[in-house]
């Protein structure tokens, strides 16, 4: 849970005197990051405070700035970042009088406007940013105490007005608060060592040159800065003049590796109440960090003014890497994560009022705060269809991967905003190609169809494939695949002219891995030709031929004049294209007009004869006509005479056979 804590005091405090043991002691027996000093003397209000300054005016440094760096592993831990007298206290340095409980601050000019505002920003913009002005206490206030997101954040300091304004900071383990150059307030109510920052020597700074560099300590009658390095051997440093920089310079040995702590101390023989004193610290001239800050608030103290903040999801939940914004001293924003919706604001506790789902104003005092967010989630529905010619079946049970998950279509998967790949899982006998990946947005379902492209086979077996005219073949037609999904099919065939059957010459059906789809069909086959075999929905098609032997042959012969003799024989050979007719004419005596008489076939449509090709004796006047039914010879010689031509006919071929005949 999310929460920060506002916490301010309403009792004034009086400064802590103790030893220069007691400050080391203290400094050295630290646990945390934080600079926080152990529990004061019995009797005394505050213990080890060395506050932090911001001069308005007149100073090199116009804005104090701090890091604070969030490790991954620290990411949303409570930050704790509090701060001690961030307000101008008018009854702490007035007509040029200390007032009881006095802590540095100081203006210059009377009755003008001075303020200091802090501000934190980070890798998300600015978290805080708050304006104190003048008042008459000193107040414990708590600036940020929620978690925040890893990252390096910066905490400035900015004062405008002639004046200064002094003030302390720490923040909760395991955090530190870090800057190469900063600015403190040395005070004369305070003359014992504070310890100013520390900074840590590693070892691979052996060899290298660490600088230590004050500014404006007026002088060494106004005060003392030293260093109190491993071992515990102090070496004092150079107190710079009035508007000087001194710096003291380090060669780093082995033995001087680990944490150095930097002190100052004010001397009896100051003139000032108070003295604004700045720190550097070079590594071979280039700045380097050193923790500072930490505080121990006054005794007595009481918290007064408390803000809880919580940013839940709708079922109560603290949100992972949320966290909130503050704006001034009356307004609270959440910060969500990226993608977060808000839902809603409540007041729990308090006095303000709801302004947006996401800013809360409130009044001082005890409040509690709470900002409810959704995580952003759409959906994304996953199917699978078979794509089997115009048809576009649906699959179930295909396993398939997405955001880590292996699930099977059909799906519908709640997810966060994005995009996101859909990765199917092969399916035997078919083709896949890998899907576009699923967008999803806030509420809105995205879709991912996965398509598989069936492979399928068609074959077309006739057995015999050899036979006599009309006899009787089987045709068996067969759809197979590997594809594991039942298949609606339809498996026809289609009969050239010459085939006949009295069986059906399609089916309906299903096929699927290991199951075909077949249709048997007794055909009756009068001529060579070829069958074809479709499957549809897909189109997909296959033949297959059977060829028939030679319809038949006829001769006849004839005496003719004067006894010579002629004799004629027939046959018909099945073509690709309907028939060949071969008529072989032989003859002994020289003849005119011979006419061979071969009747075509009847039929509707009418046979067609073609073109006659004539071989014979070159010596002979032959010139073939065809008149009716016969094919006249104009005169031939005795020997043998050989026509052919193409018969087109849809007969079968038992009826393609006529007898021929002689006359002249």
């Amino acid at each position: 849970m999310l929460r920060a804590v506002m916490l301010s005091a309403f009792s004034r405090w009086s400064p802590a005197r103790f030893s220069l043991l007691s400050a080391v002691s203290a400094a050295l027996t630290l646990g945390g990051t934080s600079l926080a000093q152990t529990a004061p003397p019995a009797g005394t209000s505050i213990g080890g405070i060395l506050p932090l300054v911001s001069v308005g005016e007149k100073w090199p440094q116009d804005v104090e700035s701090y890091t604070i760096r969030i490790s991954p592993q620290d990411a949303g831990k409570p930050l704790g970042l509090e701060v001690y007298s961030p307000g101008f206290n008018l009854k702490d340095y007035v007509d040029g009088r200390r007032d009881e409980g006095y802590f540095g601050d100081e203006l210059y000019k009377k009755n003008e406007p001075f303020d200091t505002t802090f501000t934190l920003s980070g890798p998300g913009g600015t978290v805080l940013d708050r304006r104190f002005g003048q008042n008459r206490e000193h107040t414990w206030e708590s600036l940020f105490s929620g978690g925040l997101g890893a990252g390096t954040y910066t905490l400035k300091v900015n004062s405008r007005g002639d004046g200064k304004n002094s003030f302390a900071l720490r923040v909760a383990a395991p955090f530190a608060l870090e800057t190469s150059d900063f600015t403190v307030n040395a005070r004369a109510t305070t003359p014992e060592p504070l310890l100013a920052a520390r900074l840590n020597v590693t070892a691979d700074w052996v060899g290298q040159t660490v600088g230590l560099l004050n500014y404006d300590i007026d002088g060494p009658q106004e005060a003392e800065t030293f260093v109190v390095q491993p071992g515990g051997t102090r070496v004092n440093l150079t107190p710079s003049d009035n508007g000087k920089t001194a710096t003291d310079r380090f060669k780093i040995t082995p033995e001087l590796v680990g944490e150095w702590q930097i002190f100052i101390r004010v001397l009896p023989t100051t003139r000032q109440y108070s003295n604004a004193v700045r720190y550097s610290f070079r590594l071979n001239d280039k700045p380097v960090s050193a923790r500072i800050g930490g505080f121990d608030p006054p005794t007595a103290t009481r918290i007064a003014n408390q803000l809880f903040v919580e940013v839940v999801d709708p079922r109560g939940r603290p949100i992972p890497g949320a966290s909130y914004t503050l704006i001034g001293d009356s307004s609270v924003r959440p910060q969500l994560p990226s993608g977060y919706v808000p839902v809603s604001s409540t007041l729990v506790q308090g006095t303000g009022n709801i302004v947006s789902p996401t800013e809360v104003r409130y009044q001082p005092g005890y409040n509690k705060i709470r900002f409810v967010a959704r995580a952003p989630e759409g959906q994304l529905a996953v199917d699978a269809v078979a794509l089997y010619g115009d048809q576009r079946i649906a699959l179930s049970g295909v396993p398939f991967e997405v955001a880590g998950r292996t699930l099977t279509t059909p799906a519908t998967v709640p997810l966060a905003p994005g995009d996101y790949p859909v990765t199917p899982t092969p399916i035997p006998g078919s083709t896949l190609t890998p899907p576009l990946p699923g967008r999803v947005a806030d509420e809105v379902a995205g879709r991912v169809t996965i398509e598989y492209r069936v492979l399928s086979t068609v074959t077309l077996i006739t057995a015999p494939d050899i036979l006599n005219a009309c006899d009787v073949t089987q045709l068996v037609a067969s759809a197979r695949t590997d594809f594991p999904y039942r298949l609606p099919a339809t498996l026809a065939l289609n009969l050239p002219t010459g085939w006949s059957s009295d069986y059906p010459l399609e089916t309906s059906g299903e096929f699927s891995g290991g199951q075909p789809l077949r249709l048997k069909v007794p055909v009756r086959v009068c001529r060579s030709d070829t069958a074809e075999a479709v499957l549809n929905p897909v189109g997909l098609r296959t033949t297959g031929a059977a060829k028939v032997r030679s319809p038949g042959s006829a001769n006849v012969t004839r005496s003719v004049q004067n006894g010579a003799r002629a004799s004629l024989s027939k046959s018909v050979e099945a073509a690709a294209q309907g028939y060949t007719v071969t008529l072989v004419f032989t003859v002994d005596s020289t003849l005119e007009n011979v006419r061979l008489i071969d009747p075509l076939p009847a039929g509707n449509p009418p046979a067609v004869r073609g073109p006659l090709q004539l071989q014979g004796s070159s010596l002979a006047n032959v010139q073939p006509r065809v008149d009716g039914d016969a094919i006249v010879l104009s005169r031939v010689i005795p020997g043998t005479y050989t026509l052919t031509y193409a018969l087109f006919s849809d007969q079968p071929a038992d009826r393609v056979v006529t007898s021929p005949d002689l006359g002249w």
